[in-house]
Formats: C-alpha cells, structure tokens, sequence
C-alpha cells in the first residue's frame, strides 16, 4: 500500500492554516487545521511528529491513481518549486473540506433538533406533573 501524503500551511485571513492531504489505496482524504499565528518550521514538523495520527479527516473520496513512472529530476525539482509557490487549496482538497463541513453542519443541525425537541417533551412532562399535583387535594 503507497500512501502519499501532503501538507500545505497558508494564510487565510485572519488565521494560518494547514492543509493536510493523503491518499492511498485510491482513496483521497483532507484535513483543515487552524495555527492561528504564523508557525515556524520547528512547530509544523513537531505538529506532524505529534499529532498527524490524531488528525481527523475527511470522508474519503474515491480517486484514480495514475501509473507511476519515474520523472526526471529537474522535471521533479521544478514542479515542486511550483507547488511550494502555489499559495491556495487545491480544488480537490476545497472541494471534500467543502463536503465534510456540510455533513458536520447537517449533523449539528439534527442534534440541535433532537435536543430542542427533548426540552420541549420535559417541559410539557412537567407541566402535566403540576397540573396533577393541583388536582390531588380535591
């Protein structure tokens, strides 16, 4: 099993911000983690060390992988030189954060909804209680 994994620490105002992509066995996952001030190099790489295994990722999304061949150093240089330029998300990675926070908001509305619904069972329940404790005495 190949797992290629990939972090990207960016500035989205007000707050830097890691990105942390893996994929493995054509499956492609995304996490978002909020640094707040902007962290050194010494901090990311304690960051990863740490905590990478307690990162929560996204749902997975199914990918195909292409074959791999073998690339030319220069070639591999410069398209890392690139990527490294690159200072947004890529569209893969907005796009299952995008997912993950709909199905987190989803999920935070439903619990909302049941807990709401429960207060409103115990405040009837309580009303019935003392409308028969105002009964008993006659």
């Amino acid at each position: 099993m190949k797992v290629i994994s990939k972090f990207t620490v960016l500035f989205e105002a007000p707050f830097w911000v890691g990105i942390v992509e893996r994929t493995y066995n054509e499956r492609y996952e995304v996490s978002k983690i909020l640094f707040g001030p902007e962290p050194k190099d010494y901090e990311v790489y304690d960051f990863i060390l740490k905590k990478y295994n307690h990162i929560q990722f996204t749902n997975d999304i199914h990918v195909k992988n292409k074959k791999d061949k073998k690339i030319n150093p220069k070639r591999l240089q410069r398209k890392i030189r690139e990527e490294t330029k690159n200072k947004g998300i890529g569209t893969k990675a907005q796009m299952a954060i995008k997912l993950q926070h709909e199905e987190n908001k989803l999920a935070r509305k439903k619990k909302s909804k049941e807990k709401k619904e429960e207060e409103q069972r115990r405040k009837f329940e309580l009303r019935q209680q003392k409308k028969k404790e105002k009964h008993k005495g006659h």
